[in-house]
């Protein structure tokens, strides 16, 4: 099970350096090439939206069919492993809605710079007129 967090991980790592990389003020050509080579990689790794999804339903699931660890039943080292695996859920959520909101604002920087270029055209094409 923690191949799936490690993968994880690293893909939201990936797209925080992408992320990083597209804001970086740089040139013109380097950054058009960097936009368009970032645009063709960003349809397959579209994997990760469903991929979070998946493992977000599954920290449901465990969480709803885990064995409630309250009142005197428990001992000191039973609620310590319960309230261990709680934090680490929400660490997983955390990271399972991180690589997603990460995946939306490289998309959305990629869209606006290609946006920017097509304005850019158009104005240079009316002020060529």
């Amino acid at each position: 099970m923690g191949l799936q967090w490690m993968i994880l991980t690293y893909v939201v790592a990936a797209e925080a350096a992408i992320a990083a990389l597209l804001t970086l003020p740089s040139p013109k050509l380097l950054k058009g090439g960097l936009v368009s080579l970032i645009s063709l990689l960003l349809q397959p790794a579209l994997f990760i939206v469903p991929f979070a999804g998946f493992l977000l339903l599954d920290i449901y699931w465990k969480n709803e069919h885990r064995l409630m660890c309250a009142g005197e039943n428990c001992t000191a080292s039973e609620r310590d492993r319960y309230e261990k695996s709680i934090y680490k859920a929400q660490g997983n959520a955390i990271l399972c809605v991180s690589a997603c909101l990460l995946y939306w604002c490289v998309y959305r920087i990629c869209k606006f710079y290609k946006e920017i270029q097509s304005l850019e055209a158009v104005e240079k094409r009316f002020k060529n007129q």
